[in-house]
């Protein structure tokens, strides 16, 4: 690019992972005298923070990190500082804050960024509230085609889509028919200050949730707390405003299992060191080798450290290999627990009032290896069966690692115990449909619900993507997916690989839409991680040539 030259550069999808990208250009651009014109196309009320932090939900939706493990940092020079720090009080670190509370920091983040965090380069800034329509690639770059804007030509395209609105499953538009034609009712998780609205219409009804995961802690606060409900010491104490019975199911009816409850008791699943330093090694290994090699290599790393941890329970490191070599070729089928009796062991574990499980020990070492985990995969090109193999291991552990805070677990149990909610059907039901909505069955009971709630996310199916501009991009072959049940193909830096596994010039795309090429890209630390800055290297680069 000639060096009196402007470069452009577009941002499509504005949350925290095009909030951690912009962040790192800053870092990269400093110094340097290029002019830069970088356009932000984000049409949502709040910039930064997106849809799932938006600062509107309510405080009852709550991370399930909590603040002595958010480790978000800020840039150099940030005004803003930690979230911690931002507070302005005291926290507890052992509390699990609210999304909304997370969106104003990232909030607090963009203004200051936006403010301050460009000005020692030749950089100018502008959000775009208009929806990206179609992107053409021409020879001078980029056209991106707009909502009610005329089209405007960028060097370089950076797509931070998060995860877009799919085309309903199959199971879940029968659904949708079926609704349209009776008294049924089909609702969404999210936006949660939605849900709330539409549950107050709810009162006496039975409201049925598909999904047992994070999302459905959520979805419950929202029929009950947000009716009016409360919860103290004693239990849950019901407002008359609230559904008549709550059905949540899944596939396997396991809930997942809480985080432990304090700081001391996480400190006991605490690698050591030279622990950690073997995990990293073994990770690089694997991502080059084949997938039977990888997961020995993983498991060889793991087995020592949840032996160390179980010693005082005479567990033998043969145990918990058998138990890793299952969890490679069957996640989950070890939980033989029936979902009441998951959910109180749970509890306990996560209370410390039962010693640690293979199984749980593990879900929290592999929690604290995140960072060397995503280190380790991120940057390389690692083979589909190979990526495919470590991925589902890692999405598999999510019900450990990925866990709720333990106030939540018990609050499930408290609304079992009123009475307000049933896990008789938690476990695949068999689901009829019903004129007045659909009847839920297991082995020899039946319950008939006039509402479902979806609390499932959907997954990076790349084929299922209904807005623009991906859709159009894929049909064109300029993205495409890995191999079956990946998502897009990248490269370290984020460039886009066609469906001939060439890079395309100048356009780039970053999180849960390149699982695959990239790995646990749900943790809101992945936003301002290393593959924020990979791609902003590499575009300083290109805008240097």
């Amino acid at each position: 690019m000639r060096a009196d030259a402007t470069a452009r550069i577009a941002i499509i999808g504005f949350g925290p992972r095009g909030l951690g990208a912009l962040e790192a250009l800053s870092q990269r651009l400093e110094g340097t005298t290029h002019r830069i014109q970088i356009d932000i196309y984000e049409p949502s009320p709040f910039p930064g923070a997106g849809p799932n932090f938006a600062p509107s939900e309510p405080e009852y939706c709550l991370l399930n990190i909590p603040y002595r493990d958010i480790a978000i940092r800020p840039p150099q020079g940030s005004l803003v500082g930690s979230f911690a720090d931002w507070q302005g009080h005291p926290v507890n670190p052992n509390e699990f804050p609210s999304r909304a509370d997370m969106g104003r920091y990232l909030e607090a983040r963009r203004v200051d960024l936006f403010g301050q965090g460009f000005t020692k380069t030749d950089a100018k800034l502008t959000l775009v509230r208009a929806h990206v329509k179609r992107l053409t690639q021409e020879e001078r770059g980029w056209r991106l085609h707009l909502e009610n804007c005329a089209p405007a030509l960028y060097d370089e395209v950076l797509l931070t889509l998060g995860q877009p609105s799919v085309e309903p499953d199959d199971q879940w538009a029968r659904w949708q028919r079926h609704a349209a034609q009776t008294e049924g009712e089909l609702a969404q998780a999210y936006p949660a200050a939605e849900l709330y609205t539409h549950a107050a219409e709810w009162s006496g009804k039975r409201v049925a949730i598909r999904g047992l995961g994070l999302s459905t802690f959520d979805v419950l606060r929202g029929l009950t707390v947000a009716q009016g409900g409360h919860f103290d010491t004693v239990g849950y104490h019901a407002s008359a405003r609230e559904p008549a019975c709550i059905l949540p199911f899944s596939l396997n009816g396991q809930p997942p299992f809480p985080k432990p409850k304090d700081e001391t008791l996480d400190a006991l699943f605490e690698p050591l060191g030279s622990e950690t330093e073997d995990f990293a090694q073994a990770v690089s290994a694997a991502v080059t080798a084949t997938p039977e090699t990888a997961s020995s290599l993983i498991s060889a790393a793991l087995a020592p450290v949840v032996t160390r941890i179980l010693e005082a329970q005479d567990v033998t490191k043969a145990e918990v290999l058998k138990w890793l070599a299952t969890e490679w070729s069957a996640p989950g089928s070890q939980d033989r627990q029936t979902p009441m009796e998951a959910l109180r062991h749970g509890i306990e574990l996560a209370s410390g009032q039962t010693v640690p499980t293979i199984g749980y020990a593990l879900g929290q070492v592999w929690r604290k290896w995140q960072d060397e985990w995503r280190s380790g995969f991120n940057p390389r090109q690692v083979a589909p069966e190979t990526a495919r193999v470590l991925v589902a291991f890692d999405e598999g552990l999510k019900r450990y690692s990925y866990g709720p805070p333990l106030s939540s677990a018990r609050e499930l149990l408290a609304l079992i115990d009123a009475g307000r909610v049933d896990l008789s059907f938690a476990a695949n039901p068999e689901i009829a449909e019903t004129a007045r909505g659909w009847t839920l069955k297991a082995e020899d009971e039946d319950s008939e619900v006039s509402v479902i709630i979806d609390a499932v996310l959907p997954s990076p199916d790349l084929h299922s993507i209904n807005v623009p501009p991906l859709p159009d991009l894929m049909a064109k072959g300029l993205v495409a997916p890995i191999s079956d049940y990946l998502a897009a193909a990248i490269g370290a830096d984020g460039t886009v690989c066609d469906q001939n596994g060439s890079p395309v010039p100048g356009l780039c795309l970053l999180g849960r839409l390149a699982l695959g090429s990239v790995t646990a890209v749900d943790s809101l630390h992945d936003c301002f991680g290393q593959s924020a800055d990979r791609w902003a290297e590499g575009v300083v680069q290109r805008i240097m040539e």
